[in-house]
């Protein structure tokens, strides 16, 4: 039995939710399916508009020949991007003219950022202002972005407090001492220190962060002593461990911790262990498993709930079917518990992500969309899918399908391939999210455009 609905879109994703919840907004009956659980769960929880503006000229080349990236360019002459960026929305303007922003404009990406603001409400901070902001994270690196949680809010880097970051001898994959110095050497108008600390050291490694978090949640015994005052009493020696300029001893007036400060109740954990400790407490983002990314997942995926939006996730698509005509594509093949079953829709968004997401494939013959087979532009040598230097401005980074400005994907000729689809987030083509910390953006952006766009579609 076929399953009908106006808008179908297909990925669980930043971009999916947001062009399911736009369509909805727009009176669309809409469904969302993916086939796997988010990304969002491995993602830091920051959300990110524009914080680099890619480098634009061309590397010189090493020899004489043809001007193929990966063999003939010097990684040490090729420019580096232009950035943090203090505005992204002053930057859209300089980007590629086949960037994401460049198709559907500045007031998409604050339109997206705005919905967002409206979805997750007071957990994030930032839509104050168009500047962004910089957030210490996993690494010791800083991240210029646009919104972030509230747990992160009292460690931005613009902050000049004096600042202890905490680690713990049992989470070896994360280093507060060194996570300090490079904070340092990034030049932070802070002094800081790192400090390890012994807390909670029996907990199972395959679910540290989890139980961890559970156990402030609940303020669990540990050893016999209440979660939170054992973790204050562990931190509590090391609040004299930053040392100024001139040698002198600050006492922290905050304190970092890893992202794992409670998963239901992480406000109260952290003013919990903020009264205790004398500082204001915050949460460092880190790598999967990202607590900051499952706790934003629940919150989009409560957004749909409230939006009217049917959704269902381990429903692969493995098929498609066109119209007589051709231009249209008339419903999508999905495997639904082993048995295929066609969706219909008057209008689908595909949201599928992009190299990383498995929205896109790649093998020795080249790169390809696989669900509806849409056309991926490449360079048909591949040694021009690359350059030389692991760190420089990848081409492939950029491959997607490329739409035009209603983000309906063109085909090898430069025509709409079908009329009633749309597509959104890392599947669409023309930007390095990762090096242009730009992924939620772009995502929120033709989210917002393709969502709307798919039901006004169904209303012609």
């Amino acid at each position: 039995m076929a399953i009908d609905s106006e808008v179908l879109v297909v990925g669980g994703g930043m971009a999916g939710i947001t062009a399911a919840i736009a369509a909805a907004r727009e009176g669309a009956d809409t469904r969302l399916v993916s086939h796997k659980a988010s990304t969002l769960r491995q993602a830091s929880g920051l959300i990110d508009a524009l914080g680099y503006l890619p480098a634009t000229e061309p590397a010189k080349p090493l020899r004489e020949g043809p001007p193929t990236a990966g063999r003939n360019l010097d990684p040490d002459e090729w420019p580096d991007p232009e950035g943090p960026l203090t505005d992204p929305f002053e930057a859209i303007d300089r980007l590629p003219e086949d960037h994401p922003y460049r198709l559907v404009g500045a007031d998409a990406l604050r339109e997206g950022l705005e919905l967002f603001d409206d979805l997750v409400g007071d957990a994030y901070l930032g839509g104050h202002t168009d500047r962004n902001a910089l957030v210490p994270t996993f690494g010791g690196s800083v991240k210029p972005t646009a919104r972030y949680p509230a747990s992160a809010a009292a460690g931005l880097a613009s902050d000049d407090r004096p600042t202890l970051i905490v680690g713990f001898r049992s989470l070896t994959e994360y280093d507060a001492r060194a996570f300090a110095d490079r904070l340092a050497a990034a030049d932070v108008p802070f002094d800081v220190a790192g400090a390890e600390v012994e807390f909670a050291e029996a907990f199972r490694a395959d679910a540290k962060i989890t139980r961890l978090a559970k156990a402030l949640d609940r303020d669990e015994p540990i050893d016999g002593t209440p979660a939170r005052e054992a973790l204050a009493k562990a931190v509590g020696p090391h609040l004299h461990d930053v040392v100024d300029e001139e040698g002198g001893v600050d006492r922290v007036e905050r304190v970092g911790f890893p992202a794992f400060l409670g998963d239901d109740h992480p406000a109260e954990v952290r003013a919990d262990l903020g009264d205790r400790l004398g500082a204001d407490v915050f949460e460092i983002p880190m790598g999967p498993p990202s607590l900051p990314g499952l706790r934003l997942e629940d919150l989009l995926y409560d957004a749909l709930d409230d939006a009217g939006v049917r959704f269902e996730t381990g429903t692969p698509a493995v098929g498609y079917a066109v119209t007589d005509a051709g231009d249209r594509i008339d419903h999508l093949v999905m495997d639904r518990k082993g048995s295929e079953v066609p969706y219909g829709a008057e209008a689908v968004v595909l949201a599928t992500g992009g190299l990383v997401g498995k929205g896109l494939d790649s093998d020795r013959d080249g790169v390809r969309e696989p669900v509806l087979d849409l056309h991926v532009p490449q360079p048909a040598d591949r040694y021009e899918w690359f350059v030389d230097d692991a760190f420089g401005e990848q081409p492939y980074a950029r491959f997607g399908v490329r739409p035009d400005e209603r983000l309906r994907p063109l085909d090898e000729t430069g025509e709409v391939a079908y009329g009633n689809i749309r597509v959104a987030g890392a599947v669409v083509g023309g930007a390095d999210v990762a090096r242009e910390k730009s992924a939620s953006g772009v995502s929120l952006a033709t989210g917002l455009v393709a969502g709307r766009e798919a039901a006004r579609e169904v209303q012609q």
